[in-house]
């Protein structure tokens, strides 16, 4: 065994400097020297059981702290089986770095083992994309890579690394030599072909390091934000109805959600959360609000939205009022126009906007009392409807029953991660985030597939927390093995899956429209028994009598530290009538 320091070992001490406390991979001997050099570091290599899992996994850290997630993948399928992660974490805008094996340089494009042309695949998922060809570019490459992804608008950038960088000289002078054949070869050809290698290796070892490899640089337009602060503050002062929009982009890179919150709360004015958001004002501040969102736009004088692209989710600006001022702040100048131009468009993280126009304008408590009064009274309404809805009759368990017992059960620490369609955007309208980056959903992608890695993720951060998966019986199968990843590695999630067997998202409207469940069926599958299989505990929940005590089984056994899965068989429900996003 080698004992010299290789390429892994220069990647895992930029990785140390940057604070980076976890690897999330499946193994492959292209990247095995990054893992082993990064647990000598102290870094957790956290191995899951599909790739995706691991960039999903990134995924949520970055998200929750603020630290760019790192994923380290073997060459050709181990990259490819990332794709639909990485480019949900670019609309996502959650700043990764995800490291590719590759073949050795000398055998790029020669038919080697798992030698495809990556980079062409993964450019449009990613800020940058490049190819390292040599040991010293190792650090300065992973360095401007963390560099990039958290840059501007934040999102993943993917470095390939052939292995023959990563590996010590010694071990990669062999395997030269072995593979070449010219070790005890004779003749001219012979003796010309280890010059070469010898040069190769020495131009790959030690030849100092060019960095020409620039990613294109879009500077931004000069952009007064204190200016368009104090014009934002002109228009609420003479504000009757303003209402406050917050999306996901003013969490992204967040180190500091505690002075952002309190800058919304010191604004006091009506706000809706979305995507990663969700528990910036934990579960009962006053002015927020879950429901009803288009209606107060609509009625608005002014709206300020910040970090949520005009996309489907606002009607692509039309569930604003045409009458009122709009101000949009975001990192990516491409979205603050597209599809409604806003009065003010403000080119900055809308995080630092709010903070810097909470201290411009000062507190606006009890200014709009009688207009969040309104939107309370409708909010009220709307969860009185809700709870009206929820019942124990029958058979089986009501979706909305259950949702709103684990309301009352989740602990104030929780962590929760939606993924699913029908199942999940139920128990979002029932949910209450209890405190900032504590809500993981894939985002504005729509991916299935994310509750896995999403939940390993959340649970190496906060490993005292309870971190809930609710998983759709179509979406838990796309990562249901990662209950091994968490048994292997001590995290103790709990899962409830909502079985109605069926695609119900699409199966709901599919069938009332065209007449036909072509596709959307599936079968009360025994979810839990697999469950048990990976090493976890599972629970069957039939009978709405039995909930409580199921959650509280599931919760005693979650702070034991087992990973425990609840497949609740649900009982039909037409909540979400009409819903299909296309």
């Amino acid at each position: 065994m080698s004992t010299e320091k290789h390429g892994g070992d220069i990647v895992a001490d930029v990785l140390t400097r940057h604070g980076i406390r976890q690897i999330f991979t499946l193994c492959g001997g292209h990247i095995s020297p990054i893992l082993t050099g990064a647990k000598a570091r102290g870094i957790d290599i956290v191995d899951v059981r599909h790739e995706a899992s691991a960039v999903f996994a990134a995924d949520a850290v970055a998200r929750m702290t603020g630290v760019p997630g790192v994923a380290a993948v073997t060459a050709g399928p181990g990259v490819t089986n990332t794709l639909t992660a990485v480019k949900n974490a670019q609309l996502a805008q959650t700043p990764l770095l995800i490291f590719g094996g590759a073949t050795a340089t000398l055998l790029k494009g020669r038919g080697a083992l798992q030698d495809i042309d990556q980079l062409s695949m993964v450019k449009s998922a990613v800020k940058w994309a490049t190819a390292v060809s040599t040991v010293p570019a190792l650090g300065p490459t992973v360095q401007k890579a963390l560099e990039i992804a958290q840059s501007g608008v934040p999102g993943p950038v993917f470095v390939e690394v052939p292995v023959d960088l990563l590996y010590p000289e010694s071990v990669v002078k062999g395997w030269y030599i072995s593979e070449s054949g010219v070790e005890n070869a004779k003749g001219l050809g012979a003796k010309a072909l280890e010059l070469y290698l010898k040069g190769h290796l020495y131009k790959q070892f030690h030849l100092p390091h060019v960095d020409l490899d620039l990613p294109e640089v879009r500077l931004p337009r000069r952009n007064d934000v204190h200016g368009q602060i104090d014009q934002v503050v002109e228009r609420l002062r003479r504000a009757e109805k303003p209402a406050l929009v917050i999306g996901n982009q003013t969490m992204v890179s967040c180190h500091d959600p505690r002075s952002l919150a309190d800058a919304v709360d010191k604004l006091g004015m009506p706000v809706w959360l979305g995507g990663a958001a969700r528990g910036l004002l934990g579960r009962d501040s006053d002015i927020q609000f879950r429901h009803k969102r288009g209606r107060a736009l609509k009625e608005a004088d002014v709206v300020i939205v910040c970090g949520f692209p005009f996309d489907f989710r606002l009607k692509y600006g039309r569930s604003i009022g045409s009458k009122a001022t709009v101000v949009h702040a975001n990192l990516a100048e491409d979205e603050l126009r597209k599809n409604r131009r806003p009065e003010i468009a403000v080119h900055t993280h809308p995080a630092d906007f709010l903070r810097g126009l909470a201290e411009a304008f000062g507190t606006g408590r009890g200014r709009w009392d009688s207009w969040i009064a309104a939107c309370r009274e409708r909010e009220q309404k709307r969860d009185d409807e809700i709870a009206a809805q929820a019942t124990t009759e029958g058979e089986l368990v009501d979706p909305i029953y259950l949702f709103q017992r684990i309301e009352e059960k989740m602990a104030d620490d929780s962590v929760i991660v939606a993924d699913g369609g029908d199942f999940v955007a139920t128990g979002a309208y029932v949910l209450k985030p209890r405190r900032p980056l504590s809500w993981l959903d894939p985002g504005v992608y729509g991916t299935l597939g994310v509750g896995g890695g999403f939940a390993v993720g959340a649970a190496c951060v906060r490993r005292e927390a309870e971190v809930w998966l609710i998983w759709g019986d179509g979406s838990s199968a796309y990562s249901l093995a990662e209950f091994d990843t968490c048994v292997r590695h001590g995290l103790a999630p709990i899962a409830v899956v909502g079985t109605d067997a069926s695609w119900q998202q699409i199966a709901r409207d599919q069938v009332e429209l065209l007449g036909d469940d072509v596709g959307t069926t599936l079968l009360r599958t025994p979810y839990h028994t697999v469950a048990e299989g990976y090493g976890g505990v599972g629970l069957l929940l039939t009978d709405a009598s039995k909930v409580d005590e199921t959650i509280d089984e599931a919760k005693r056994l979650s702070k034991e530290g087992k990973p425990v899965l609840v497949n609740v068989h649900l009982a039909a429900s037409d909540f979400r009538k009409g819903s299909i996003s296309i």
